[in-house]
């Protein structure tokens, strides 16, 4: 005679349910136990009777950190792919495609982003042509002023120059003066007695 077909439900009666969570607990225990053997496969169990009281089991060959970050892992690329390719639809819908199945509000909400992105960009344009202005003023500024520092050197400059062909000239002038004059002249005894030596010889 076979075992009759238990129905699953909530068992009311405490001592009755306490019983049914142990035999039950250890019965599942000892079946990850079993596929671990049997199959060589990574288990971890996890059973809370209540907050304060925890059964696990792990296979010996897996850590249950490792078995928990696997998981977190997989949920946390499954989250990224689901947002992905929520991002992929809007971005459809903003360049008018597949938008037939939307409705009124949904358009309505896409066209206010429109309208705002356009705004965002005028903004931006706008930004970036200031920000073009002042640096293009800045750059004529700094111009000027290597132009006003560029001329005041080449002045100077020129001024030099122009000292020493004047001093050069002087100097000309003066040879060709000396030239000219009777050699007589251009004697300067450095003893003021020898001019009257001579007279008195």
């Amino acid at each position: 005679m076979g075992r009759g077909k238990i129905e699953i439900k909530r068992i009311e009666n405490t001592n009755n349910r306490q019983v049914t969570y142990s035999k039950r607990r250890k019965g599942l225990i000892k079946k990850a136990k079993e596929i671990t053997v049997l199959c060589d496969a990574a288990v971890s169990v996890v059973i809370f009777a209540s907050p304060t009281k925890l059964y696990e089991y792990c296979s010996p060959s897996t850590k249950y950190t490792h078995i928990h970050h696997t998981h977190a892992l997989s949920n946390e690329i499954k989250r990224i792919k689901e947002e992905n390719e929520k991002m992929q639809l809007d971005l459809r819908h903003l360049n008018a495609e597949d938008i037939t199945s939307l409705n009124i509000k949904e358009l309505m909400t896409i066209e206010n982003d429109l309208e705002n992105g356009l705004i965002s960009i005028g903004e931006k344009r706008r930004e970036s042509y200031k920000r073009m202005q002042k640096d293009g003023q800045r750059l004529e500024e700094e111009n000027m002023h290597l132009r006003y520092v560029y001329e005041q050197q080449m002045e100077a400059m020129a001024g030099k120059v122009r000292d020493i062909e004047n001093g050069f000239n002087h100097l000309k002038v003066n040879d060709q003066y000396e030239a000219q004059m009777p050699f007589a002249f251009r004697l300067q005894p450095n003893q003021p007695n020898l001019h009257n030596q001579m007279l008195l010889d």
